[in-house]
């Protein structure tokens, strides 16, 4: 998990969440995973602290909910990048696309608290683009007997 930090503003209780949070990914590495992309940019006036915090809020609490296995959330450097993607990527990892599915109708439902979350996040943000890949080859994946 990505967090937006100025130089300086490390705490020693933010290094060892951060270190906690490296660890919990680290036991997922290796698994198989369906991957949630989402790019996007700001609005205008939108600080991207603002931004970025309220998006950990929201994703921090769909990973406590259940279903997110882990998420980041980057942001392009030296203005390098695809022409039409955001300036912001966030990735969201699920175990299988039912965990995402379960997520979908968390969010879908549009009631607090997850609405309020989604609005904070949702109401910062235009061009938003979305994309769904998933780790390869299959885990259960077989070689040598392909058609074509």
């Amino acid at each position: 998990m990505i967090r937006s930090r100025l130089p300086g503003e490390s705490s020693v209780t933010d290094i060892l969440r951060f270190a906690q949070d490296d660890n919990e990914d680290n036991e997922l590495r290796g698994i198989s995973m369906d991957i949630y992309h989402i790019w996007c940019d700001l609005k205008t006036g939108v600080l991207d602290t603002d931004f970025t915090d309220a998006a950990n809020e929201f994703l921090g609490n769909l990973k406590q909910s259940g279903g997110l296995a882990t998420y980041r959330i980057t942001r392009r450097k030296l203005g390098l990048g695809i022409a039409g993607l955001g300036e912001f990527h966030i990735q969201l990892e699920f175990l299988s696309l039912g965990e995402l599915d379960e997520v979908f109708q968390q969010v879908s439902s549009r009631s607090d608290p997850v609405e309020s979350f989604h609005h904070a996040v949702n109401s910062k943000v235009v061009n938003v683009q979305f994309s769904l890949y998933r780790d390869f080859p299959d885990e259960h994946r077989r070689t040598g007997e392909e058609k074509f």
